[in-house]
């Protein structure tokens, strides 16, 4: 096809035989296609620029496709079932790191908060991604996995699980996405619990440290006397049994200051899943509405307890250092083991129903137990229960022993 070179062609068809044709455009470019008739259909099939394939390799590419077209195989419909295929392979070459990027970004927006996704990424980082994060997804199998717990799973056993659970949500992912297929070599029951060892059996379960609730009135008189929001976040905590993320998290609209109540959106509530996890409704003692009262009204910032920058609310450890500043260490007492000091105060000096202080607790309790709790009559009880602690933590001596109000009608 001498005149391939030629620049005054004008637009149209070139055969050069055997289905192969130079075409050239009202631009005057000029394409090699190949032309063929697959049931009774003409169709055209493009095989490249002229300035990109040679006319040697175009005559090839149309020989082969004219031996499909012998065979009654269309050579378009060929090639895009080639192209899906090889973009499904690529698909599959995507490494855990990506896959792993990808899990996070599609649901920490459902994450209470952005902290939640830095963690992910820290762990991963930091026992994962060095080991297999360059992998790809589809080729992960148990050694992997063990590869990566083995070393911290008697030294480092809680984080090592959680490095175990996020594996196997990433690869979970992948096999959604049809990267990979198979079991999931990260999943514990049924397979890694018979590689490793139950976390109780490596390493006890470490409670926080909890000030004995004795010690609470005179703690609450040392609390009172210092000044901040941070130690009026800790009173309020202390006084309604609250975890430290709903306290920090807690806005002005949550509190109906009528009829003394606190409602934590579901959203907040930890440990209920699904169609079990509802709004944790809080009776507020005199003291705990006190607090409230008594706290700076910030414009423009919609937390009750406001933090030091502008529009946030306090930090998860500003509590903390509160009880730092107090004196008292992490391993004398912990926010959160304020929780398990009223627990105990419920159950040794009150008659309150057990199911009562885990509701206060916002612990989970079967639905026939809390829809009967959410009701007007139980909630007084309830409005009841937090009063008597607040009492109790305002009380100028430690309990003597006696049995504190309560009753289980």
């Amino acid at each position: 096809m001498k005149f391939v070179e030629r620049k005054d062609l004008k637009p149209g068809l070139y055969g050069d035989g055997n289905g192969l044709y130079l075409q050239v455009s009202n631009r005057n470019t000029k394409a090699w296609v190949f032309r063929f008739m697959i049931n009774r259909v003409p169709r055209k099939m493009g095989l490249g620029e002229v300035a990109k394939v040679k006319l040697a390799d175009a005559r090839k590419k149309a020989n082969a496709a004219h031996l499909l077209v012998v065979d009654g195989v269309d050579p378009i419909a060929e090639r895009d079932a080639r192209k899906a295929a090889l973009a499904v392979e690529k698909a599959k070459a995507m490494s855990f790191e990506e896959c792993a990027k990808g899990y996070i970004e599609a649901h920490q927006s459902g994450w209470k908060s952005p902290k939640h996704a830095k963690q992910w990424e820290a762990t991963l980082e930091a026992y994962a991604y060095p080991v297999i994060g360059k992998l790809p997804v589809g080729s992960i199998d148990d050694a992997h996995v063990m590869k990566i717990l083995q070393p911290i799973w008697n030294t480092k056993t809680e984080t090592a699980s959680r490095v175990r659970g996020r594996i196997e949500k990433v690869l979970d992912r992948a096999k959604a996405l049809k990267l990979r297929t198979g079991e999931n070599p990260a999943r514990w029951k049924g397979h890694l619990d018979q590689l490793l060892p139950a976390r109780s059996q490596v390493k006890p379960v470490r409670h926080h440290p909890a000030l004995p609730y004795r010690e609470l009135p005179s703690f609450i008189a040392k609390l009172r006397a210092r000044d901040g929001v941070s130690a009026r976040a800790l009173e309020f905590t202390i006084l309604t049994a609250a975890r430290t993320q709903d306290t920090i998290g807690a806005t002005l609209p949550e509190f109906d200051r009528k009829e003394g109540t606190w409602t934590v959106p579901k959203e907040r509530v930890k440990g209920k899943k699904g169609a079990r996890k509802r709004d944790h409704v809080v009776p507020l003692s005199d003291a705990a509405l006190a607090v409230l009262e008594a706290l700076p009204a910030v414009d423009g910032c919609k937390f009750a307890f406001p933090g030091g920058n502008e529009g946030e609310g306090l930090s998860n450890m500003a509590m903390a250092e509160t009880l730092k500043e107090m004196g008292y260490e992490g391993d004398v007492a912990t926010v959160h083991g304020f929780r398990s000091a009223f627990k105990d105060w419920c159950s040794e000096q009150t008659a309150y129903p057990n199911e009562m202080s885990e509701m206060a607790l916002s612990h989970s309790v079967s639905d026939k137990v809390e829809a009967a709790y959410r009701r007007g009559d139980m909630r007084e009880k309830r409005r009841r229960l937090m009063q008597d602690w607040a009492d109790y933590c305002s009380s100028k001596k430690s309990t003597d022993g006696n049995v504190t109000r309560g009753a289980r009608q």
